[in-house]
């Protein structure tokens, strides 16, 4: 399979490590295929008939009946497909749970529990079990029952309050910042768990949501609340606490720049042929320059506007001031640095044939992560998981007549 190298590999650190992953759409899935990515076996456990809401809601479709969306977010997991409303599948669940180290879900506050398929149930099954819950405000508190989305979670938290231009109609961040975050902030969680189980055989309840997460990405703009008493504003480009820290316009477009310390902005000035500005008092300081940044953004403007942008990207990167393009998704992936990182990576499909995927956000010299199975296809694992329980055929015909695999 593509993004896999020749030769022997150590075992990747998450190898024997089973996780049961019952969530659909973003935060969760994401979240488990980043323990799959290290080794993990992941079970991915579905609603039959139709499976997790991204194989058919989000984003483009391909050839066969699942989205784009769908294949970026779970890569090297196995797919189960188990009606957890009927008594059979609810009793199938309970027998993977004993052999299981972690359970990740997403459903509504209160549903699994409803399903008798809580953590006070789970834990007298298997007590080093880790029970990870994902939503949209966590378990508790008056929101607590509120469908969660990253839409929501991002203007609740207050991400919304400072993104966008000053004066201008609300705007979220462009990418998923409440979901992902909380997927990163739940995996952290589960595995601090997790190895604290190593030690003394306890596992314990994760509780994580959007909102809480989303929040915990404030830590510049709620300090300087907390310092002055003013609720942080959108600011575009800009940063509240240095100047110049922004998008720049030139002759031929927008680049960004950040001459975001006294040594740096005395030789932008002198790169720029501008000692007016170095000598003028309205920027001689950095609480100056904020005071102060409309002014100061416009007297760059003027000189900046007398080149391209990437003469000032080469020219300013040259001088050891930080710059760069904005570029878009397809530019960033292509781009020399992308290519480089391994960014792209192409994975094998049995419907789709070869496909795009992310590559590896983060990596590991000695156990670096492969791709070890393709997305999986709605079920595809049934057979295969549930003759690891030891259960038959003749079994598993039983329970599918009892509705175990119906929608």
């Amino acid at each position: 399979m593509s993004g896999m190298d020749s030769g022997e590999k150590r075992p990747l650190p998450l190898a024997g490590v089973r996780v049961l992953d019952i969530s659909q759409v973003m935060a969760g899935p994401y979240a488990c295929m980043l323990l799959a990515d290290l080794g993990a076996d992941v079970i991915k456990i579905e609603p039959p008939g139709g499976g997790d809401q991204t194989r058919g809601a989000m984003g483009f479709k391909m050839k066969g009946p699942d989205s784009m969306g769908f294949l970026n977010m779970n890569r090297n997991k196995r797919s189960v497909a188990l009606n957890l409303k009927s008594d059979a599948g609810r009793e199938l669940l309970l027998r993977m749970v004993k052999d299981a180290d972690i359970l990740i879900e997403n459903y509504r506050p209160g549903a699994m529990k409803r399903l008798g398929l809580g953590y006070d149930v789970l834990k007298e099954i298997n007590p080093r079990l880790i029970y990870t819950s994902i939503s949209g405000f966590g378990q508790t508190g008056p929101w607590a029952d509120r469908p969660g989305f990253d839409l929501m979670a991002q203007a609740m938290s207050g991400v919304m309050s400072v993104t966008g231009y000053p004066g201008g109609p609300p705007v979220k961040a462009g990418v998923p910042v409440a979901d992902i975050g909380c997927a990163l902030f739940a995996i952290y969680g589960t595995l601090s768990a997790y190895i604290g189980a190593k030690t003394t055989g306890q596992g314990q309840y994760i509780d994580a949501s959007l909102f809480d997460s989303a929040l915990a990405f404030s830590v510049w703009d709620i300090c300087d609340y907390w310092g002055t008493g003013k609720p942080p504003e959108p600011l575009g480009t800009a940063n509240k606490m240095t100047a110049p820290y922004q998008a720049m316009a030139s002759a031929d477009g927008y680049f960004v720049m950040g001459a975001n310390n006294q040594k740096l902005w005395l030789k932008l000035c002198a790169l720029i042929h501008r000692p007016d500005l170095a000598e003028d008092a309205r920027f001689s300081t950095i609480s100056l320059r904020l005071a102060n940044r409309a002014t100061l953004e416009e007297e760059l403007e003027r000189s900046f506007r007398q080149q391209p942008k990437d003469y000032w990207v080469d020219t300013l990167l040259a001088a050891g001031i930080p710059a760069g393009p904005i570029l878009t998704y397809p530019q960033a992936f292509e781009s020399e640095h992308g290519r480089a990182r391994e960014m792209r990576m192409e994975i094998d499909h049995p419907i789709e044939g070869t496909v795009p995927n992310i590559g590896f956000a983060v990596k590991l010299s000695g156990t670096p992560q492969q791709v070890r199975r393709h997305p999986p296809l709605l079920g595809e694992h049934n057979a295969e998981v549930l003759a690891e329980l030891g259960i038959s055929a003749d079994e598993q015909a039983e329970l599918e007549a009892q509705g175990a695999f119906a929608p």
